[in-house]
Order: C-alpha cells, then structure tokens, then sequence
C-alpha cells in the first residue's frame, strides 16, 4: 500500500493515492459498497472526495480528514480478507471512530492536562469484552471510559441519549462475568413506566405483560448468547428479568444487576434499588434524562442521584453524548436537534 500526500492546493489541503493489494475484485467490490455506496459514506462524513479506479484510489480534502480517510480504507479492505460482508452500519461504527479523532486533534490546542491524561490513558488500552456469540469493542471514547468503569467499578450509571449502547455494553458486561463466573446471576430490571402506558394496562398475566416490556434486554441476550442458551438460563433463574417494584425486600449477592431506564425511577425507587447491592455484585444504572416519563411533579431518581452520589469511592458516572450514537447517523442528528431545542425551553417537570 502506498500513500502519497502531496500539498499542492494549500497547507491545509491534501491529496492521497492509496493502491490496494492483493488486488481481488469481490473485496474491492465490497469495500466500495453497492454503486459504491460505503464510498460515498465516507465522504459525507469526513468531507472529503474520493475516486478510485479498480484498486487505485485517490482522496482530496483537509489534510487530517484526508490522513483519517485512507486508514479507514486500509482498516476495512483489511476487514473483507477473511470474507466479512461490509454493511453500511460497520461503516457507520468505523466512521464514528475516525470522526471522533478528527475532533480530538481540533480540540488539542487548548486541552487541560487533566482531560488529555485521563483520555489517553482510556484509549491507550482498547478494552474489548468477549461474549460466546463474538467480541464486543466499544467505539468512542465514553463508551471505552464506561466499560473501564464497569470493570473496576460496584456501582456505575450510564447516562445519555438514545443509541449510545449504554445499555447493549452493560448486557454484554453482564454476559462476560457470567461466562467467567464472576457472578452467578445476571438480574435484568426497569421501572414499570413507560411512555405513560403502565403493565397493569396490558394484556396477559405477569410474565406476558413483562416479556415484550423487556425486549430490548432479551435482543442483546440473544444476540450475545443466543436465544436457545438465554431461554434455559431464564428457566433455570440464572437470568431474571423483572419490573424494579419486585426487588424491594431483596438482598442480591454474587450477581451482575442491570437498571434500564432509570430516568424514569423515583428518588424512593432509585435508593431502594441501590440498597439491593450485596457482596459480590455489580451494578449497572442506564437511562436518559431527556426522556423521562414520570407522572408531572414527581422527581427522577436517576437525576437526584446524580447529584447527590458522585463523590462516593466505588461509584463511576459515565456521562455520553450525541456523537457517541452508534445507530443510523441521522439518530445522531435529531439527538442533537432535540438537545438544541430542549437547551432553550425552562426547567420542567423533576428537574429540580
């Protein structure tokens, strides 16, 4: 591979030939995506424009976008050796990282020493967690921060918008300590509001009205682990899937506890919930505070407790933000949008 970056137009702009080999047709085909969609991806998101004939390609833009483009090129011909068939979403998660370092060498005229340590010293060691259906690696630096922090950490909230894999990551957290006997249970647990719709309001007994509540925590499990695995773990009560009003009384010991939607818990809920921790255990609190769908005038647990517990040792807070949306990229967008209309609108409900 060669690359050859000549600073003809500006300081700032550059232009790049990379050549790909072995040459192989159906890998090149599937690196270009169809009618070349995955090229066109990539110059959408790092403004830059790319042409290529057969294994010849050739890339003008900013010079750090342009530098950003041919790794990303290099990295996922690499990824089409071993017949991987690249979608538009790999691209996406790829493009997210390449991006995300695209900001950070902007941002570096003026960093604290604070800042920059703690960054580099999370991307310094990419953690990755293994699972028996593949590997999981996270792609942005909070979602690297949030799995150290569930590794060395008892109690950990996860707090942002949708599609940041808050959630998925601490699934596939619970499913690693599982599979290495770290804990002896996984234990799956939202509060029963949704959207205002409650489960008393749904048709079936318990287990109907809670299964299709938690199926966004039964998609990760099957995905990690399978579906047939997951259902023998459900029966044998390895994996517990429940609403947050049946942990109340419980004492939970040698097990891996998951709060989704915590936004959306009481401040009489949330304490409940963290007084369950026994020895052994980890926790991991998710939600997002834009979404909360409490009653009017009652007040999120998820964000008192952001408040009044981030100095305690054990505890980790891991904040994330838009860019760190791993879903289709106009997710990204209308978090985003939502963010920016929110910021002009007065305080509302439970946000004192």
């Amino acid at each position: 591979m060669v690359m050859d970056v000549n600073n003809k137009l500006s300081e700032k702009i550059s232009s790049c030939e990379i050549s790909l080999t072995p040459v192989d047709n159906r890998r090149l085909m599937n690196l270009c995506g169809r009618f070349d969609e995955h090229l066109r991806q990539i110059e959408r998101r790092l403004n830059v424009e790319i042409n290529n004939r057969g294994s010849v390609f050739q890339i003008l833009g900013e010079r750090e976008a342009v530098h950003a483009a041919h790794n990303l090129i290099n990295k996922l011909y690499a990824q089409t050796e071993n017949g991987e068939e690249l979608t538009p979403a790999k691209v996406h998660l790829l493009l997210q990282e390449s991006s995300q370092k695209l900001e950070k060498n902007k941002q570096k005229q003026s960093p604290t020493e604070e800042a920059s340590s703690q960054e580099n010293a999370v991307s310094a060691s990419e953690i990755t967690i293994k699972t028996p259906k593949g590997t999981i690696k996270p792609h942005s630096k909070n979602q690297r921060l949030y799995l150290k922090n569930v590794l060395s950490n008892d109690v950990n909230f996860g707090i942002g918008p949708a599609g940041t894999g808050k959630t998925y990551l601490a699934v596939a957290c619970a499913v690693a300590a599982l599979e290495s006997e770290k804990v002896k249970r996984i234990i799956l647990v939202r509060p029963a509001v949704e959207a205002g719709e409650r489960l008393g309001f749904l048709p079936g007994d318990l287990s109907q009205k809670i299964d299709p509540y938690l199926r966004p925590l039964y998609d990760a499990l099957y995905e990690m682990m399978g579906p047939d695995r997951v259902l023998k773990l459900i029966e044998r009560n390895i994996i517990e899937l429940a609403p947050l009003a049946y942990m109340r009384g419980r004492t939970l010991n040698d097990a891996f506890i998951i709060l989704d939607e915590a936004q959306n818990t009481t401040t009489e809920q949330m304490k409940m919930f963290l007084t369950r921790l026994g020895f052994g255990s980890t926790a991991v609190i998710t939600g997002d505070i834009t979404q909360i769908d409490l009653p009017g005038g009652v007040k999120s647990g998820l964000k008192q407790a952001i408040n009044i517990l981030q100095e305690i040792p054990g505890m980790s807070f891991t904040f994330f933000e838009s860019g760190d949306v791993v879903r289709h990229p106009l997710v990204q967008k209308i978090v985003e949008a939502y963010e920016k209309f929110n910021s002009t609108l007065p305080p509302q409900r439970g946000d004192k």
